[in-house]
């Protein structure tokens, strides 16, 4: 018995040994940040990782389904965001916008090469300078993220407010949400700072540059109602980038030419996905189109000059196979990329900054400013280079100018991803044509109502304990 004791002693030593010198083996899987980043040629490539994660078309959708731009086609999904009936456990929120995991991801990797970059080694001529356009993309890329979080889950800005969590470091430990007085403000300094580092050109508009910089900007001070900035950010875009002409307008949504976008996202028939299928299924062929999940709501279709106005043959299609065969025939055109039944079928780049949206920024912050004739000036500059023979206006009130001016926003933006956020930001509710409601229940979300902010899914409650629900929504 006592060798008996022994022995398995013996053994459970020689376990033990073995355990640890397997435990101590270099894993020869798995490359640590120290050694993936540790050139400024692999922070490059670091940072196309986060340019590749990047999504715009969740907010597109979001945007179009929540408010008052589509209509229900032959395929009706998404029904509780459309009715305006989902909690924290919906499945639609969880699976196809949550905009937490997709932010936050690309926040890591942009943190992850921050973090990196000032160690890196310069191998290359010119890595010193690529070291400094890195650190202004990663910083663009973390604001821009946040800011998408901030629409998505955090109210009307109020220093007081609550925000989410600002990631400023690469971490998988629980943080609480913080304020928006210090959730924007850094923010801004990752804009300040990101706008000295990156490119003064438009060469490569699928990475960042200053004027991008400077939309962002834009869009910010508008949100946070700081209409100097909006002013001053918008105009810098505007001097560097003028509207399109009638003739160039539509090769913006066919990528067959860069005016008024500053920044984009590449989108191909094998990689981004296709834009032009949040609406309509691709098809087999042109007698076999594919099927119409959502199309344009009647009060959109119904808001534009229909013989005049460029942006309504641009975005819009009443498809006459549709019509003939008895189907839904009106479509979303603004992202139809090639024929029917062709590899490019609903393919197009996402844009992410243009000069229309610039030129209403400062259009409603001079409004709000009290500066009517600039802001009637903006106004009809835009509707000019839209509308033949355009009647220009005048403002008489400032409550005249910001409807009109969100009216405008309303043709001149949709599936862009705004209309939500614009009527959220405004204070304004969601109103549906009975025509456009597919139920009477869904004709009207009243202004500042709870949903106008979406949930913090429950799954993501759970993986972070510290994280608070937004009102309305706890269980």
């Amino acid at each position: 018995m006592k060798h008996f004791r022994l022995l398995s002693i013996g053994l459970l030593l020689l376990t033990l040994a073995s355990c640890r010198k397997l435990i101590e083996i270099e894993e020869t899987d798995f490359i640590g940040g120290d050694v993936a980043l540790k050139t400024v040629n692999n922070n490059e490539q670091g940072i196309i990782g986060a340019y590749a994660a990047m999504n715009t078309e969740m907010g597109i959708l979001l945007n179009s389904v929540m408010s008052d731009e589509v209509k229900v086609g032959e395929f009706y999904n998404s029904a509780t965001v459309h009715e305006w009936q989902f909690a924290s456990t919906d499945v639609t929120i969880r699976d196809n916008f949550t905009a937490i995991s997709l932010y936050y991801r690309i926040i890591d990797r942009a943190n992850r090469v921050l973090q990196a970059l000032p160690t890196a080694e310069a191998l290359r001529a010119g890595d010193e300078a690529l070291r400094a356009k890195l650190r202004g993309e990663a910083l663009f890329l973390r604001a821009f993220c946040h800011f998408e979080l901030a629409r998505y889950y955090a109210g009307n800005y109020d220093a007081a407010g609550l925000a989410m969590a600002y990631m400023e470091v690469p971490s998988i430990k629980p943080v609480a949400r913080i304020t928006m007085g210090p959730y924007y403000e850094k923010m801004k300094a990752d804009m300040a700072e990101a706008k000295t580092l990156l490119p003064d050109n438009l060469t490569d508009i699928y990475r960042a540059n200053k004027l991008a910089v400077s939309g962002l900007q834009a869009r910010v001070a508008l949100y946070m109602r700081n209409w100097q900035d909006a002013i001053t950010y918008s105009t810098e875009y505007i001097n560097a980038i003028p509207l399109a002409s009638r003739a160039d307008f539509p090769g913006i949504w066919t990528d067959a030419n860069k005016a008024e976008v500053a920044f984009k996202l590449s989108r191909t028939p094998s990689i981004g996905g296709r834009i032009g299928s949040l609406y309509d299924a691709t098809s087999a062929s042109a007698s076999a189109i594919g099927t119409v999940t959502w199309s344009p709501s009647d009060e959109l279709y119904n808001a534009y000059d229909k013989t005049n106005d460029i942006r309504f043959t641009t975005y819009i299609k009443d498809e006459p196979l549709l019509s003939a065969a008895g189907r839904v025939s009106r479509l979303v055109n603004k992202y139809a990329g090639t024929a029917y039944g062709t590899p490019g079928e609903n393919v197009a780049d996402a844009k992410v900054f243009r000069t229309g949206e610039m030129i209403l920024i400062r259009a409603e912050a001079k409004a709000e400013n009290g500066d009517l004739a600039g802001a009637a000036a903006d106004y009809n500059a835009l509707r000019n280079a839209r509308i033949t023979g355009n009647t220009a206006v005048t403002f008489a009130s400032k409550d005249e100018a910001i409807n009109a001016i969100i009216a405008e926003r309303f043709i001149e933006l949709p599936f862009e991803g705004h209309r939500l956020w614009d009527l959220k930001r405004r204070g304004l509710p969601i109103t549906r044509l009975a025509a456009d409601a597919p139920n009477a229940n869904a004709t009207t979300l009243p202004a500042n109502n709870f949903r106008f902010l979406l949930p913090i899914p429950q799954t993501a409650l759970d993986a972070n304990p510290l994280t608070v629900q937004n009102p309305g929504y706890e269980r």
